[in-house]
């Protein structure tokens, strides 16, 4: 096979395999039954014409009909007349329009036979017709079906294009959720850690470590005078100032009995959110 034998084999192949993709089969189905339909017509159009012909034949037929009656008629005349001459002329008139009639009616009997023909293949195309466009009704009802059942069939199981695109979309949407969602829980962690305390304000981790050494030494001094000051009172006051360091001793434990219980309430609301946050999320997963 040559080269251009090759290239031509190619682009045959290729225009066919996209004719292929671009036909819809009831629409071929509708065009080969019009393309019949005008086929019948021009079969009904050749059998008007060849009768048409043969109508004309008939006629031309009839008039020399007519005219080998007048031949003889005037043959007749002229014997009568003892005019032989004019006799033989009209005979020999007549004898021309026979032949003619004779020549006419093998035309005439062509005609006739091929109009027959006609007519009997007109039949025959027309039968073949019907049942085509039965079949075809019945071929594009077929097709419509199973298009709209394949239709169907790939929503449900999402291999269709635009469901393709549905499930593009509903995976880039998880994708970013669950991005956002790392991102959330990395900065809440960030946060927790203070990570982000440059940002906001110029202490470090060590000014924050040596806030809260200094902090504790202040309430260590102070707890030491308290306790010194009761010392004293003991000593050489009397029992009113001992009873006022007492009381506000109490009322100090007090306060801190009283924070210490809001700070474990605070604990055990938050240990039982998070409790009740992974049982929301463990029934999210069983279902």
């Amino acid at each position: 096979m040559g080269i251009l034998s090759r290239a031509s084999y190619v682009i045959r192949s290729k225009v066919n395999s996209i004719l292929n993709r671009a036909e819809d089969p009831t629409e071929t189905l509708d065009y080969s039954y019009e393309q019949m339909r005008d086929e019948l017509q021009d079969v009904k159009q050749g059998i008007a014409d060849l009768t048409t012909q043969k109508k004309r034949l008939e006629i031309q037929k009839r008039r020399l009909e007519e005219n080998v009656e007048k031949h003889n008629r005037q043959a007749r005349e002229a014997v009568q007349q003892d005019r032989d001459d004019l006799a033989r002329q009209a005979l020999e008139k007549k004898n021309s329009k026979m032949q003619q009639i004779e020549e006419i009616e093998g035309q005439i009997a062509e005609l006739q036979s091929t109009q027959d023909s006609l007519v009997e293949k007109k039949n025959e195309l027309q039968s073949r017709i019907e049942e085509f466009r039965t079949k075809k009704e019945t071929m594009k009802a077929r097709y419509e079906a199973a298009e709209a059942s394949t239709r169907v069939s790939e929503a449900m199981t999402g291999v269709g294009d635009e469901m393709e695109d549905v499930g593009r979309a509903i995976e880039r949407a998880e994708d970013r959720t669950d991005e956002m969602e790392a991102r959330s829980q990395a900065m809440d962690e960030l946060q927790d850690t203070g990570a982000f305390d440059d940002a906001l304000s110029d202490k470090d981790s060590i000014d924050r470590e040596l806030e809260e050494v200094s902090s504790d030494r202040e309430v260590e001094a102070e707890l030491e005078t308290l306790k010194s000051e009761a010392g004293t009172g003991g000593n050489g006051g009397g029992s009113g100032s001992t009873d006022d360091v007492e009381a506000e001793l109490s009322d100090l434990e007090a306060e801190v009995e009283e924070s210490d219980a809001e700070t474990a309430d605070s604990e055990v609301d938050v240990e039982t959110e998070n409790v009740d946050t992974e049982t929301e999320n463990v029934d999210a997963e069983n279902r």
